[in-house]
C-alpha cells in the first residue's frame, strides 16, 4: 500500500519536496508514494490525525497546535527540510540599515494565510525590545493583496515569501529589508505522522527519509536554475526567470537543511515564538514532538 503524502499548501520554499517527486526519489528507494494536497493549510494535521493522509510535510507549528487542541494527539516530526524562515520583508524604498524595530510607525502588511510568519516576526520584535502590538499592522489580507497595496503606496512594507519577493524586485516596486532566515535556525517544515504510523510503517518511512536526504544532497549541489527547472511543473503560473531568481535567493539564504535531522535549536526557537505570540502554551517539548531516529539511521547508512 502506498504512503499517502500530503502537502499542506503550495509554496516554493518546499522546493526540495517537489524535487523529490519530480526526480522519482521515493520510487528509486523502493517506496510507493501517493501525493495529495490538503484542501486548506489548517486541515493538514487534522487529515493526518484522522487517517486521510499517512504523512504530511508542513510546519512543526501545526504539530504543536494539534497537541494544544487535541487531547489524544500523537503527531511526531521525523524529517526536517526547511530549517530557516522563508519569509522576507519587502519595502517600497531601499533601507540598507533596516532593523526590525524600525517597523514602528510604518504601515506593515503581514501574512494572513498561515500563522507562523507573524509568530516568528513578533518574537524578533520582542527580542529587539519592541511591543508587537504597537506595530501598525494589516493582518487580514492575502500576500497578493498586500503586494498590490505596496505598489499602490497604501503599505510601506510587506511580509511575503517567494516568488512574491522576486516579482516585486523585478517590477521595481520593492526592496528587500529583512530576511527571516537571518535570525538563524527556526524549524519551518518537516515530515510528520502519527507515532503509530511511524512505528507500523517504519520499513517504508526509512527509505522515504533516505529519498529526501538524497534530494537534499542534490539541492545542495544544484544551482537556482536547475532547481527551478526541476520544480517548474508545480509552479506553471510563475515566469521561469522569476522562479530561477527565487530559488537562487532561497539557496543563498540557507533555508533548506543539509540533512533531515531536526535540530533542537531550530525547534526551540519556533516554540518560543509560538508561546510568546500566545498561539500555544506551554508548547510541546522537543522530546514529545520530534523523532530523529529515522534521519539519524539514514545518515549512519541504514
Amino acid at each position: 500500500m502506498a504512503i499517502t503524502l500530503q502537502e499542506s499548501l503550495r509554496g516554493l520554499f518546499y522546493a526540495p519536496f517537489y524535487a523529490a517527486l519530480a526526480r522519482d526519489a521515493y520510487a528509486k528507494e523502493g517506496v510507493e508514494v501517493a501525493f495529495v494536497s490538503a484542501p486548506k493549510p489548517g486541515d493538514a494535521a487534522t487529515n493526518v490525525m484522522g487517517g486521510a493522509a499517512d504523512v504530511c510535510w508542513g510546519g512543526p507549528m501545526r504539530v504543536m497546535q494539534t497537541y494544544h487542541q487535541v487531547p489524544d494527539c500523537d503527531l511526531v516530526c521525523f524529517g526536517e527540510v526547511v530549517t530557516r524562515d522563508p519569509f522576507l520583508l519587502v519595502g517600497r524604498v531601499p533601507r540598507p540599515d533596516f532593523k526590525v524595530g524600525d517597523l514602528l510607525g510604518l504601515r506593515v502588511g503581514t501574512v494572513s494565510e498561515v500563522p507562523t510568519p507573524w509568530m516568528c516576526l513578533q518574537e524578533d520584535l520582542r527580542r529587539a525590545g519592541v511591543d508587537p502590538d504597537q506595530v501598525n499592522r494589516v493582518a487580514d489580507r492575502s500576500m497578493a493583496e498586500n503586494c498590490a497595496a505596496l505598489e499602490a503606496g497604501t503599505l510601506d512594507v510587506v511580509q511575503v515569501f517567494e516568488p512574491f519577493v522576486s516579482s516585486l524586485l523585478a517590477s521595481g516596486v520593492g526592496h528587500i529589508w529583512y530576511a527571516g532566515a537571518s535570525r538563524g535556525l527556526c524549524s519551518y517544515t518537516t515530515f510528520y505522522a502519527r507515532r503509530g504510523v511511524l512505528s507500523a510503517r517504519r520499513d517504508e518511512l526509512l527509505p522515504m527519509v533516505r529519498a529526501i536526504y538524497r534530494t537534499q544532497q542534490w539541492v545542495a549541489g544544484a544551482d537556482g536554475a536547475a532547481i527551478a527547472e526541476t520544480v517548474a511543473g508545480y509552479f506553471s503560473a510563475v515566469a521561469p526567470e522569476i522562479l530561477t531568481a527565487a530559488c537562487r535567493r532561497y539557496k543563498a539564504l540557507g533555508i533548506w537543511g543539509a540533512t533531515p535531522v531536526l535540530p533542537r535549536e531550530g525547534y526551540d526557537r519556533l516554540r518560543a515564538s509560538l508561546v510568546s505570540g500566545h498561539f500555544v502554551d506551554p508548547g510541546t517539548p522537543f522530546e514529545t514532538a520530534v523523532d530523529n531516529s529515522l534521519a539519524e539511521a539514514v545518515l549512519a547508512g541504514a
